[in-house]
C-alpha cells in the first residue's frame, strides 16, 4: 500500500502538488482513532521525503474539523484490561509521534477548521504552520473537564502561541474560543466568515505550493527549532540554510525575477 492510499476514516489525495488529508468520521464529529492517526503519520512522512509534494492541507468532512480522540470507542467493549501504563506505552508511536512530525516535516502544513477543533484537534491546528478558520469554529481542551490531563503536546503550544495565563483558562478551566477570538489571540492565522473558508484556505494554499519550496522548508524548520536555541546557535543554523538555499534553482529564478521586474515562477527546486 502506499502511504497516500486511502483507509476508512481517512480521505487521500494528491493533486497538482498539494497532498489533501480529510477526516472522514462526521458521525463521531471526526473524532480520530488509532487507525487514522498512523495514517496520517504515513502520508505526512513520506510528504516530507516527496519531491512532489509542496504543500499539505488537513481538513475535515461534515460540519466539523476534528473533535478529538475517540475514547469512547476505544473503551467500548468487554475484552480485558490493558496493562497499567499501556498509554504511556502506546502514546509515544501515535498522537506523540504525529504532532513533532508536523512540527518537523519542512513541506508546509495548512490547517482548515470548521465547527470543533477539540482535544488532538486542538493541537493539529496548534501544529500546523498556517491555520485557517472560520469564524465560528469552536476551539477546546477539554482533558481536564472529562477528568483527565492534556496530551499531544497542548501543554507546551498553547503557552507559546498564547501565553500562559490564557493557555491556563483553556486548560484549567476549559475555555471555548471561537474561530474570531482565537485569530485576536494570535492561536491561529486568520477566521473569516464560514462562506469564504474554502476560498480563503486556497488561497493561502496556492501561495505556500508555488513559494520556493527549499527556503520556505528550511524557513519552517528555522522558526520551530528557534524555540530551543541560543542565539548563536540559531545564526549558525540560518547560515547553514542560507548556504543550501542559496544553491536551489529557486534562488537563481528570485534573483532573475528581481532583476526582471516579474514575479518568480518557482518550481520547488
Amino acid at each position: 500500500m502506499s502511504a497516500y492510499d486511502p483507509i476508512p476514516g481517512l480521505l487521500v489525495s494528491l493533486d497538482e502538488q498539494v497532498l489533501r488529508l480529510t477526516f472522514d468520521l462526521a458521525e463521531r464529529r471526526n473524532a480520530l482513532n488509532d487507525d487514522v492517526v498512523a495514517a496520517c503519520i504515513d502520508a505526512i512522512d513520506a510528504a516530507g521525503r516527496d519531491e512532489a509534494v509542496r504543500a499539505v492541507v488537513l481538513c475535515g468532512a461534515g460540519r466539523d474539523f476534528c473533535s478529538g480522540f475517540d475514547i469512547v470507542a476505544r473503551n467500548a467493549g468487554g475484552g480485558p484490561r490493558p496493562r497499567v501504563g499501556s498509554i504511556q506505552r502506546r502514546l509515544p508511536s501515535q498522537a506523540n509521534r504525529l504532532i513533532p512530525l508536523m512540527l518537523r516535516t519542512q513541506v508546509p502544513i495548512v490547517s482548515v477548521v470548521r465547527g470543533w477543533a477539540a482535544g488532538i484537534g486542538l493541537n493539529l491546528a496548534l501544529a500546523s504552520d498556517v491555520c485557517l478558520a472560520a469564524a465560528d469554529a469552536r476551539f477546546w481542551a477539554p482533558f481536564v473537564g472529562r477528568g483527565f490531563t492534556p496530551d499531544s503536546g497542548a501543554t507546551w503550544m498553547l503557552p507559546r502561541r498564547i501565553g500562559e495565563v490564557r493557555a491556563r483558562d483553556m486548560i484549567l478551566l476549559g475555555r471555548v474560543v471561537d474561530g474570531t477570538e482565537a485569530a485576536e489571540w494570535g492561536m491561529i492565522h486568520r477566521a473569516v466568515p464560514a462562506e469564504q473558508l474554502d476560498e480563503a484556505a486556497e488561497q493561502v494554499v496556492t501561495q505556500l505550493a508555488s513559494s520556493a519550496t527549499v527556503a520556505l522548508g528550511l524557513a519552517k524548520w528555522l522558526l520551530n527549532s528557534s524555540r530551543s536555541k541560543a542565539l548563536d546557535d540559531q545564526l549558525h543554523d540560518e547560515a547553514f540554510s542560507m548556504e543550501l538555499s542559496s544553491r536551489s534553482e529557486d534562488f537563481k529564478e528570485g534573483l532573475a525575477a528581481f532583476r526582471d521586474k516579474r514575479e518568480p515562477q518557482y518550481e520547488g527546486r
